[in-house]
């Protein structure tokens, strides 16, 4: 089995992250953050940030360029959200993270979040980024000098 049959995907991530939020949320609350009923503010954030993800990867599928981690690309997409960040899916599922911290309203609902964005960055972003410098060299150095990672 290669590499990348093995490689646990953000998607995976993302769901084991939203889980431990809720067990944070229900173990170690700490402290209560955003009262009701402000907190359904962040199911705005959490579908804001599917939204994001999911538009993402669509611009993906139209330039006919695998969605998954790693697999060979075979376009650099630079438009849609690619303009403001290199990575909207990445930012779309921390989004839906903070969403759910704000629905659950407590501090401990907070605390996986940012294992998740450290995840992402040594176990994706940082492979991808030299993995797309590979492919596309001059371009995509361009496109990295004038788009942020994140925001």
């Amino acid at each position: 089995m290669s590499e990348q049959k093995r490689r646990i995907l953000p998607p995976v991530w993302l769901l084991i992250t939203l889980v431990m939020q809720y067990v944070a949320h229900r173990l170690v609350p700490l402290a209560e953050l955003v009262p009701a009923p402000w907190n359904y503010s962040g199911l705005v954030v959490m579908a804001f940030g599917l939204f994001m993800s999911a538009t993402a990867a669509n611009l993906f599928r139209r330039a006919k360029t695998p969605v998954i981690p790693f697999e060979k690309s075979t376009a650099l997409v630079m438009n849609g959200w690619f303009r403001y960040t290199r990575n909207p899916m990445y930012l779309g599922m921390v989004l839906g993270c903070v969403g759910l911290a704000i629905v659950l309203g407590s501090l401990g609902a907070w605390l996986p979040i940012p294992e998740f964005i450290l995840i992402l960055r040594l176990r994706f972003i940082r492979g991808e980024e030299a993995f797309l410098e590979g492919i596309f060299g001059e371009e995509y150095l361009r496109y990295k000098a004038k788009v942020r990672r994140w925001l």
